[in-house]
């Protein structure tokens, strides 16, 4: 019975690793080959090809310690608040424009100015370009707040909606609020960083209270 199921284990393990070298993301490229050394080991030791045990568990024990790294690090981040942008923002909007088109296909460099404006800085590389605009009764809501891919593990977002709580508050923020959410992936983000779906200003929208 394993033996005839053993197979599958071995195409699982390669799906997994050949997705692992298809992904931008640090911590997704660990998980994944983490996942594809398990899917190895089982399949090994269900043929008894000691090899493929003995190199997948080194595999695994590197990737393990790099997911300890990664969760465990200490990182860097600054938040500096901007007017209208600069040099700096439209070089990076122009080179993450696609891709922000998929998250934000509404955004326009315009929109930026007069409102609550700033970029995350993650040690020392701009992360993430955020912009809201705020109404007298202190709802934000959110014209583009976009991640670059590598640093898509949360992480940022916990920083801006948690660490800079105050910063926000000082800014008249109560709420932050989307009218749409266009992507699947931020979706999934903002349900993880304690957004939920509700109405504001009678309209529906994913909010968090600040």
């Amino acid at each position: 019975m394993l033996h005839t199921i053993a197979p599958w284990f071995g195409y699982l393990a390669s799906l997994l690793l050949a997705l692992g070298l298809m992904v931008n993301n640090d911590l997704r490229f660990r998980w994944l080959n983490t996942g594809g050394n398990i899917a190895f080991i089982t399949y090994g030791t269900i043929i008894n090809a000691i090899p493929v045990i003995l190199t997948n568990v080194i595999l695994l024990c590197i990737n393990v310690f790099y997911l300890y790294r990664i969760y465990n690090r200490k990182e860097l981040f600054e938040l500096l608040e901007f007017n209208n942008g600069g040099i700096l923002i439209d070089r990076f909007l122009a080179f993450y424009a696609n891709d922000i088109k998929d998250y934000f296909p509404g955004f326009k460099r315009e929109q930026l100015e007069g409102n609550l404006n700033f970029v995350v800085l993650r040690n020392l590389v701009v992360a993430n370009i955020f912009s809201a605009k705020v109404d007298a009764a202190g709802n934000a809501e959110v014209l583009i707040n976009y991640t670059v891919p590598k640093y898509r593990d949360f992480k940022v977002g916990t920083y801006i909606f948690e660490n800079e709580k105050s910063f926000l508050n000082s800014k008249g923020v109560k709420k932050v609020f989307y009218t749409k959410v266009n992507n699947k992936h931020h979706q999934k983000f903002l349900i993880a960083t304690g957004f939920r779906q509700g109405q504001l200003n009678g309209q529906d929208c994913m909010y968090r209270e600040i």
